[in-house]
């Protein structure tokens, strides 16, 4: 009689408190429509039962029975953990997901079973909320869990479908050479539960795994780890919120689940040196990037050209070297460019490495001197740039004067800068010029006036003010700027307090894309974001420990975590809401900020 009814006491046992859980996501809306269906699936039987123990090792399959017609919506989300080399098969006949293991198990080991944005119903594709099942091939059944969150280490934003991955060999190889013994996906919040862990130490990461092998590929997977060793304490529960499945979009529920650690996810800089690319962009004009950062290069020449001859500029990360070759001969068909470098060796030593680039001109590019008059264009034989400037930033950031190709005659003396105040009556004032350390090419022009509300201020280069190196001579242009005056703009006061070190500042909207405003400081200091939109704002603070001015990522085998990233919150919230027309002042305390990390 009790054998008869043990489907349904099953499924009683599994979903009477996944129901209570998501009778808590909505309590404020009934479903609309009357006649669509909006139930997700739900599990009335599993053979063999939850927690069998001493399942065979061999041609085991697990058979879940639903309570109507399902189909399987993403293999992959059908996810074994202790993880194999084959991932498990699964197949559907009538209402039974029938799941098979293509290798044989392990001895005396706790295996889980994650159904997680898996399965869906046949007529509405309503999603099955998910579950774990857990089985052992020994005479017991595990215990233990951990919790966490996996996170991008630049946005702070939860990672979802990474894999969180345990390991009880303690070596920093085993990452790159072994399965985890343990292993589950994230959901929509970075959030995972291990659960059924034996009581021992373990090495725990997080990894983007992009060939979904479980095993780290430095030049194609993104990686996260905790420091130290940890070992689990929490016995696993049914009760426990952790162990339950929610409903992705009820935060309340979602963010009080316990987290036992975080991880923020990096892309490890590339440490095999060689040559990757090579580019012929120009008559005289080309480039070579190399697979690693700062790479080691000993000696680089042009074959029928002078080293004076030749001005090179590598990127901040030095792993990509711009050529240019400043004589005004007719070019080569062929650019003969040698590169004596360190290259790694099979042994993983940087030994020198001598690479002979040829480089001809791309397909559909010509040689200057093969085009016809005809074809020519008025940039083909002009120093052309760009002159930009930004009436929300002019004052932080001046106006921006690009060349195309590097300069060999300037007269920045001849810049032509004016004003009009509101009176329409024109000044001529001055400016200062500094070439952009990062890019010889880009100078950064900024007035010495303090630049007033409702002046127009106006900025001419004039005719033949500079030369590339192609021997072409620029032409004039002029730009116009005048701050903002809408009464709707407002203006950011943060008084920065705690400040020890080189810290990034950067001002992000909503979507936390790039940077609106960006600011390097070593001491305490006041800093003013003007002519801001209504709307939600970020604050991201960079611990820039080396002061190279950028955010450098993490090393697994130096054990270095990517550099301290954190967002301010403003009063438990992690948005500042800035009004239309207001001054806002909001102190912040780096010290306080940085050692909640």
């Amino acid at each position: 009689m009790i054998k008869r009814y043990l489907p349904e006491i099953v499924a009683a046992l599994i979903f009477i408190p996944m129901l209570f859980v998501h009778s808590c996501a909505n309590t404020t809306q009934s479903p609309t429509g009357g006649d669509k269906d909006t139930i997700p699936p739900l599990i009335i039987g599993i053979d063999p039962l939850p927690g069998t123990v001493n399942v065979p090792r061999q041609k085991t399959r697990i058979v879940f029975r639903f309570d109507e017609y399902v189909t399987i919506k993403n293999m992959k989300n059908i996810f074994l953990s202790p993880p194999q080399a084959k991932a498990p098969k699964a197949r559907i006949r009538e209402k039974f997901l029938i799941v098979q293991f293509e290798e044989p198990l392990d001895s005396n080991t706790t295996y889980t079973l994650h159904l997680s944005d898996a399965i869906a119903d046949n007529n509405e594709g309503n999603m099955f909320p998910g579950y774990t099942y857990v089985f052992s091939t020994g005479p017991t059944i595990d215990s233990l869990l951990i919790t966490g969150k996996i996170l991008d280490c630049n946005t702070l934003k939860p990672v979802k479908g990474a894999t969180a991955l345990l390991y009880k060999d303690l070596s920093d190889s085993a990452v790159f050479l072994q399965r985890p013994v343990a292993a589950v996906k994230t959901d929509d919040w970075g959030y995972f539960c291990l659960p059924y862990l034996e009581d021992t130490l373990y090495r725990l990461y997080g990894l983007r795994d992009n060939a979904g092998d479980n095993i780290y590929d430095p030049d194609n997977d993104l990686i996260a780890f905790v420091d130290s060793v940890i070992r689990p304490t929490v016995h696993v529960a049914d009760t426990l919120p952790e162990m339950l499945k929610y409903d992705m979009l009820d935060t309340l529920m979602c963010e009080a689940r316990r987290v036992d650690y975080r991880m923020r996810l990096f892309r490890e800089k590339p440490t095999k040196q060689f040559m990757v690319n090579r580019e012929r962009t120009g008559d005289r004009s080309a480039y070579v990037t190399f697979n690693a950062p700062y790479v080691w290069i000993d000696s680089l020449w042009v074959r029928g050209y002078k080293s004076a001859e030749l001005i090179t500029q590598f990127n901040i990360l030095q792993d990509s070297l711009e050529i240019w070759v400043n004589n005004r001969k007719p070019a080569p068909d062929t650019l003969h460019i040698f590169v004596n470098y360190r290259m790694t060796d099979s042994t993983g030593l940087l030994v020198p490495k001598l690479e002979h680039v040829r480089l001809t001109m791309p397909e559909g590019k010509k040689l200057f001197q093969n085009i016809k008059r005809k074809e020519i264009k008025h940039e083909d034989t002009t120093c052309t740039f760009k002159l930009n400037v930004t009436p929300e930033t002019v004052e932080q950031n001046g106006f921006s004067l690009e060349f195309d190709r590097p300069i060999i005659y300037e007269r920045f003396d001849s810049l032509d800068f004016r004003y009009l105040n509101p009176k329409q009556k024109e000044f001529k004032s001055s400016v200062t010029v500094e070439r952009d350390t990062a890019d010889l090419r880009r100078y950064i022009i900024r007035p010495k006036e303090t630049l007033l509300p409702g002046y127009e201020y106006t900025l001419k280069v004039p005719h033949r003010a500079f030369r590339d190196i192609g021997g072409f001579y620029s032409d004039s242009t002029k730009v116009k700027v005048s701050l903002p005056s809408d009464d709707k703009l407002s203006t950011l006061k943060v008084p920065f307090s705690g400040v020890k070190g080189k810290i990034i500042i950067d001002l992000q909207d909503e979507k936390r894309q790039g940077s609106l405003r960006t600011y390097i400081i070593t001491s305490d200091a006041t800093l003013t974001f003007p002519y801001l939109k209504e709307g939600k704002y970020s604050i991201r603070i960079t611990d820039d420990g080396n002061s190279n001015s950028i955010v450098d990522t993490g090393s697994l085998l130096e054990h270095r975590q990517p550099e301290s990233v954190i967002y301010a919150t403003f009063n438990g919230e992690e948005f500042l809401e800035i009004p239309a027309g207001a001054e806002v002042e909001q102190p912040i305390d780096v010290k306080a900020l940085l050692n909640q990390l």
